[in-house]
């Protein structure tokens, strides 16, 4: 026999996976201001192994514009210097083009959550069919159903709220 609760709690971190790389891969669509997932890629050479600038420096924003790099390390800030320099970290020119063009991406990966989220539906929707022929009672399994289409709207409504955040970030002149 099947753990319900198993099922839902299984699906449920799936789509909260799946939202979470949204939110994830959201920030490196850069709308134009400055944000500190600018840097998120940036690797610096500290005592020669390559680390994240985050675990060697706090970088805050000061305005639209402007990012601060401060180090924990006075010595360190040649190397976080080279870094920051060897990625060639480039932010173009928001044009109306390119603001269409970021929103598109942006609906892209909005997209490719909500394919993980019927993905998770779909799994568990199959499990739930697979423990109705195991002998679960049909007023059950229509619960379970019930449960994971809820499931479904709630991170399909998150993902859209995400993205239409997104959107009005980089459609913001």
């Amino acid at each position: 026999m099947i753990d319900t609760a198993a099922v839902i709690k299984t699906c449920e971190e799936h789509m909260q996976s799946a939202y979470v790389h949204l939110d994830n891969e959201l920030t490196k669509i850069r709308a134009g201001a400055a944000s500190p997932g600018m840097l998120e890629t940036v690797r610096v050479d500290y005592y020669g192994q390559m680390v994240p600038i985050s675990q060697v420096a706090a970088i805050n924003t000061g305005d639209a514009r402007t990012l601060f790099v401060k180090p924990w390390e006075k010595k360190m800030i040649d190397a976080i210097e080279k870094a920051i320099i060897a990625a060639n970290i480039h932010v173009p020119m928001l044009t109306e083009e390119r603001r269409k063009a970021l929103v598109k991406a942006a609906n892209a990966e909005g997209e490719h959550a909500k394919v993980g989220v019927r993905s998770s539906r779909q799994k568990a929707m199959e499990a739930i069919k697979a423990a109705k022929k195991d002998g679960m009672p049909e007023d059950a399994a229509k619960g379970l159903e019930a449960e994971v289409e809820k499931l479904t709207g709630i991170f399909n409504k998150k993902i859209e709220a995400l993205i239409d955040a997104k959107e009005r970030d980089i459609m913001k002149v």
